[in-house]
């Protein structure tokens, strides 16, 4: 797709290889994705940035407080994250839009990575039941408990892990879903109200349990 593009971005230089998460690294909030998008982050370089989907996420994260400003067109657009780090399942833009369970393996010690780093994570926020199931994937895979059955994925449905985090969970903000009335504005502005109300909560959010 880097090689191809598309008319509209035919003078643009693609990014064209991994695309790495993109954030404040002090974050308690984790928004996992599927993928970058084609002509997204994948142009751009920027996880959910150049699309009509980072369109509807840095939007909400702006009404949350989580972002300086509602739009990410490229990388030196001076978007900010205060308190949120937002990463992907798979690190590449897959074929169809739809990463193999080979490439979601591949890109699972990326995310184990930054589960790793961000010591301070309260919420994840997962955006589709893709990035629900290797979100996951890669808790077990860093030695944390997941309850088993494994929590369920619904829409603004949130759940209580034993290391402590809460998980929420979001249709994505996909072209499918917004354009169909799938997922709505106020329905991804709610999630990530919860999200914040969440860090406010002090008094139920255990602290979060370290890999030792």
């Amino acid at each position: 797709m880097a090689r191809e593009k598309v008319a509209r971005f035919r003078d643009w230089t693609y990014w064209g290889r991994p695309v790495p998460g993109f954030g404040d690294a002090a974050a308690r909030v984790l928004v996992v994705g599927l993928a970058p998008a084609a002509h997204g982050g994948n142009r751009t370089g920027r996880v959910f940035t150049g699309d009509e989907s980072g369109n509807w996420l840095y939007r909400a994260l702006h009404a949350a407080g989580f972002a300086n400003q509602p739009t990410s067109v490229a990388r030196d657009d001076g978007l900010r994250l205060s308190d949120a780090y937002v990463t992907a399942a798979a690190r590449c833009a897959p074929p169809g839009n739809r990463p193999t369970p080979d490439e979601l393996g591949r890109c699972q010690p990326f995310l184990v990575e930054e589960l790793d780093r961000l010591a301070r994570l309260r919420v994840v926020v997962v955006l589709g039941k893709i990035a629900h199931d290797a979100f996951l994937a890669a808790l077990s895979a860093r030695g944390d408990v997941v309850p088993r059955p494994r929590p369920r994925f619904a829409h603004g449905l949130a759940h209580r892990l034993p290391n402590g985090l809460l998980l929420v969970c979001s249709y994505h903000p996909s072209q499918q879903n917004t354009f169909t009335g799938r997922l709505t504005r106020p329905m991804l502005d709610a999630v990530f109200s919860q999200a914040a109300a969440a860090l406010d909560d002090r008094a139920s959010t255990p602290p979060r349990r370290r890999r030792t």
